[in-house]
């Protein structure tokens, strides 16, 4: 059952919020042997939020537009009781966190029941869903397969209907690649739209963090839950909520919708444009732009990314750095010999190439991209050919998120059902305009273009 119809099933009395959490925590131990998913599993807390849900209820009171519902969190949110891994090792040395997440107190606010942490890619460096502490998440349409990272087990729960709605962050890509590759929706939203108090951070100038889920509905349920102004993170904006979910049914027809050229159309697998070109000619869209600079700003992004982790990480690479992942601290050792001219122009790259597509979206309202160069490929896998050319798998699943995520903008990632696996496109649009890329996520929904389908892996 969706979120939608779990909270309606609830409120009616003709199902109960505990009944909905005995049924996803036996799912999760019916099935994640197989996919990997959860690295911690709150069964007990989770039976007794969904006792006081059905109390509030028995009692007249109104839980939550999210009564009921159970989700899972990728473990770099503060689960009160549980340490934060992040991914790691080291992590699970920390004192159990004091408090939940900003996010996680929000969703449980309106009702909605938390039945445990995910594994992810270790401090979120990671664009497979691999993890050599906790091993990898698994592809819920074929285990074989990778999840795509860095929140791999918030896409192989959701994609394995394990829970309706999962938590994720995106730093380059890590909520948009493993919806891509689990065939699930993903929303980054607008950077500072949520906020990421009480979450462990990977690159604060770019760390978002944002929903994934079976629809567009559900997408938007969450994300109003979660949103509003938060002291405790200084990113997060001052805005009030503005509430999408009743937006979903609006007419998009007045809309400017283009296809991104140029970088955008190479470096793709047949699929990817496959998926594209279905989106496109659903929604009637013949025009293309160019969004400047593109390939540069994936550079930029890249080395922001890689000076900005390992500034966090420097005194743990000092002291113990046999307990990283030797690809990820590989990465951040190099990142920590970046020369600081290097980033100083990368940073004023980002602010030209922020301004230039501001531009952009002046005479366009939403832009379509691949999320993924191709459909999730082999666990192991280290290289794939791209245009005739041989790359490394780990670096390149990024090459058309990385360009977005580094100027903040926000995105649903809307997966396309081919076979025999599905496969992702971007609906990008300009800041702080979540509603528009929801309102045409929900009429691809509509029309049957995009779509979460059945788990065949479990």
């Amino acid at each position: 059952m969706s979120a939608v119809d779990i909270a309606r099933a609830v409120k009616d009395k003709t199902s109960s919020a505990i009944e909905a959490t005995e049924a996803a925590l036996a799912r999760i131990a019916r099935h994640d042997a197989v996919l990997n998913s959860f690295t911690d599993v709150t069964a007990e807390r989770a039976r007794a939020k969904a006792r006081a849900v059905d109390a509030a209820i028995a009692a007249g009171r109104d839980p939550g537009p999210l009564a009921g519902v159970p989700f899972a969190v990728k473990n770099l949110f503060d689960v009160k009781g549980l340490p934060t891994r992040a991914g790691s090792k080291i992590n699970r040395d920390l004192p159990a966190a004091a408090r939940d997440a900003t996010v996680v107190e929000r969703l449980e606010a309106a009702g909605a029941v938390l039945v445990g942490a995910l594994n992810m890619g270790e401090y979120a460096y990671d664009f497979t869903g691999e993890n050599i502490h906790d091993g990898p998440s698994r592809n819920p349409h074929d285990p074989t397969r990778m999840t795509g990272g860095s929140s791999g087990g918030s896409g192989s729960a959701v994609g394995g209907a394990l829970v309706p709605l999962a938590l994720g962050s995106d730093t380059n890509g890590s909520i948009r690649v493993p919806s891509s590759f689990c065939g699930v929706f993903g929303l980054k939203p607008t950077y500072g739209r949520l906020s990421r108090a009480r979450s462990f951070p990977f690159v604060f100038s770019l760390d978002h963090v944002g929903p994934l889920a079976r629809s567009v509905g559900d997408l938007a349920l969450a994300y109003d839950a979660m949103q509003g102004p938060d002291a405790e993170d200084a990113a997060c904006a001052t805005r009030p909520a503005e509430p999408v979910s009743g937006l979903l049914d609006q007419d998009i027809g007045d809309l400017r919708i283009a296809v991104a050229g140029d970088y955008f159309q190479k470096n793709v697998f047949p699929e990817a444009t496959e998926a594209v070109g279905r989106v496109a000619k659903a929604l009637g869209v013949s025009r293309t732009v160019e969004i400047p600079e593109a390939a540069r700003a994936r550079a930029a992004a890249y080395v922001i990314s890689t000076c900005e982790g390992a500034s966090l990480h420097l005194d743990r690479l000092r002291t113990r750095p046999e307990d990283f992942d030797p690809a990820v601290r590989d990465r951040l050792i190099a990142g920590a010999m970046i020369p600081a001219p290097m980033v100083d122009r990368a940073q004023k790259f980002r602010r030209w190439y922020r301004s230039r597509v501001a531009e952009l979206f002046k005479s366009v309202d939403i832009i379509l991209a691949p999320a993924t160069p191709c459909v999730a490929p082999r666990l192991g896998q280290v290289n794939f050919v791209l245009d005739g050319v041989e790359m490394p798998v780990r670096a390149n699943i990024g090459l058309h998120t990385q360009p977005i995520s580094f100027i903040g903008l926000p995105v649903v990632a809307v997966p396309v059902p081919l076979e025999p696996m599905p496969i992702g496109v971007q609906i990008i649009a300009p800041p702080w305009r979540e509603d528009i890329a929801l309102r045409v996520a929900a009429a691809l929904e509509r029309a049957g273009v995009v779509a979460a389908p059945p788990p065949k892996g479990i």
